[in-house]
């Protein structure tokens, strides 16, 4: 969801720089803002009880994160930390209510934004469930790839480490490299100045 940023200030939106590593909110924390990102990398996270990480997920300028969370009285079930500097837009949940009151027409774009949001959840949770790692791995390529107008093969560069990919799938990094060497053979991916192309 990108929602103009006048719009955003006209409800009395703010800026918020973060620093890379810095704690936008964490888990248990309630719901009380609109999140987008105007520059930087956000990713949203948990840890088990052993202190493991799990990534949720990864997002980018443009994006928005929290928005769901202003439609329920819940708290935050992650964190969001800043992966690189951010800044980002906040605007309160009671304007943020006002916003989409005056702009039904946001206010069904969020609704479509989230309802996709929502079914690549699904695909990705069923993609969680097999044990193939290849099958896991283009599960989240598909998700991240769900994000761009790109449909090119080859096309969309897959921005993250492969700790975050092990952190995403479930997988150990070991199994995400060799995964990745395979999936390279079968033609599935490219690696460019080792980036990943899918």
């Amino acid at each position: 969801m990108n929602i103009d940023h006048e719009i955003l200030y006209s409800f009395g939106a703010e800026n918020k720089s973060y620093k890379k590593g810095e704690l936008i909110f964490k888990e248990d924390d309630h719901a009380l803002y609109y999140f987008q990102i105007a520059e930087g990398k956000v990713k949203l996270n948990n840890y088990n009880e052993e202190g493991k990480e799990f990534i949720q997920n990864i997002l980018s300028k443009n994006q928005s994160f929290g928005d769901s969370l202003l439609f329920v009285n819940k708290v935050y079930p992650t964190n969001a930390t800043a992966l690189t500097s951010s800044e980002i837009i906040r605007i309160s949940k009671d304007n943020f209510l006002k916003l989409l009151e005056e702009h039904p027409d946001i206010s069904l774009t969020m609704n479509a934004c989230l309802s996709q949001r929502l079914y690549y959840k699904v695909l990705m949770t069923q993609y969680m469930a097999y044990q193939n790692p290849i099958l896991r791995l283009k599960g989240l390529m598909e998700y991240l790839k769900s994000y761009s107008e790109n449909e090119c093969q080859f096309g969309f560069p897959i921005e993250l480490t492969r700790q975050q990919i092990a952190n995403l799938t479930g997988l150990r990094v070991e199994t995400v490299i060799r995964t990745l060497k395979k999936m390279e053979k079968d033609n599935s991916i490219k690696f460019e100045n080792r980036r990943i192309l899918f």
